[in-house]
């Protein structure tokens, strides 16, 4: 059924596109909400994997799946299958959407859209681009508006064994944050809506910058009164950008933005905050990235946020030493040295909307009014 028709009891076909640790644990949470999911993956080896077996072989290997999830793939599923989704789930990396997004264009019933969620976090390389503007790129301005945004603190691990957990939904259709809601949420997972998902996706990707700097802190041996020092910081810097860039304040004050801020700069299961670790404890970036695993957003996001510094004018003086210890080869004692010893500053001060900046240029885009985010 379309989205505008959907109701809190209803169930969905969903398809999660992405089977990593992310997509596989919502294709969880989705199948035991009795949704019919399916959940599409790059690797012929793990279709056929979790098929037999109702595991993932690559990613959150102990868990064992609702048996009604069917996995598909290494193709792109076909526009039949994608007619009979009411959800359409992107859970892949940021740098995949636009790829993704050109193929499956011409599949998409515009007539009768599903719904498209997205749960990606991070800013896309060569283009400085958030996903809605790749989403208005690659699907044009009428679907780009309609497209919703989950995020929040929300381990995949945690999420398969019901811990409890709260998240952001956002769209600027507020219908379409409504039934996004209604499809995820339950007594173990919690959803609020809002109406500003640039700056939902803003605070996604570049709070993985500053669980670098925090995973640094902790290599170096600092404790309890830098972390929180660190963190009430890195928030008031990512508020300040988000500002400047033309996204709610307010934003910044959600399970999307300091609540994701807090687990992924305190939690030595976030990748980001790993590698700053190990920064601190004296290895090189080149050995930590190449035993690390798995991909850490934050250390090229960093690259894209201090664009987004430079063009804004605005100072962020944490994320621009993440920068120099990563790019320039600053060295971390030193650097912690310049950033105690910066002149005392206002505590709370937010920088002019300069006119709403890149938000209000990709409404103009969009053809709405900058106002109606806020």
């Amino acid at each position: 059924m379309p989205p505008s028709q959907l109701h809190p009891h209803d169930t969905c076909k969903v398809l999660v596109l992405g089977a990593g640790n992310f997509g596989s644990c919502l294709a969880d949470h989705l199948g035991d909400s009795e949704h019919e999911v399916w959940l599409w993956s790059r690797s012929k080896s793990q279709v056929d994997f979790f098929n037999k077996h109702h595991r993932n072989p690559e990613c959150l290997k102990d868990h064992v799946f609702p048996s009604t999830i069917i996995a598909v793939g290494p193709d792109l599923p076909d526009a039949e299958l994608i007619k009979e989704m009411d959800v359409l789930l992107f859970a892949i990396p940021t740098e995949g959407v636009r790829e993704t997004l050109t193929i499956l264009r011409p599949r998409l019933n515009l007539e009768k859209l599903p719904l498209l969620i997205f749960v990606n976090k991070g800013i896309e390389i060569a283009t400085n681009a958030l996903t809605l503007e790749i989403i208005a790129d690659t699907c044009g301005a009428d679907v780009a508006k309609v497209a919703t945004f989950i995020s929040g603190p929300s381990f995949a691990k945690e999420i398969v064994r019901r811990q409890p957990t709260s998240v952001s939904v956002a769209s600027l259709t507020p219908e379409r944050a409504e039934r996004a809601s209604q499809v995820f949420h339950q007594p173990w997972f919690r959803c609020y809506t809002g109406r500003d998902p640039i700056g939902m996706e803003l605070a996604g990707a570049v709070k993985n910058v500053y669980a670098i700097a925090s995973g640094v802190a902790e290599g170096l041996g600092f404790e309890n009164n830098t972390r929180a020092m660190l963190i009430t910081r890195c928030l008031s810097e990512m508020t300040r950008i988000g500002t400047a860039y033309g996204a709610s304040p307010l934003t910044f004050l959600s399970l999307a933005g300091v609540g994701d801020l807090f687990l992924t700069c305190s939690s030595p299961t976030s990748r980001n905050y790993t590698v700053g670790h190990r920064l601190g404890k004296g290895e090189k970036l080149d050995d930590i990235i190449r035993t690390l695993g798995s991909v850490a957003e934050g250390v090229t996001t960093t690259k894209a946020l201090r664009k987004i510094i430079d063009d804004l004018g605005v100072e962020a003086p944490i994320a621009t030493a993440v920068y120099g210890v990563l790019y320039e080869g600053k060295d971390l004692q030193e650097t912690v040295k310049d950033l105690m010893s910066l002149p005392p500053l206002p505590e709370l001060d937010l920088p002019a909307q300069n006119e709403g900046g890149p938000v209000r240029q990709l409404m103009e885009k969009l053809g709405l009014e900058y106002g109606a985010m806020h």
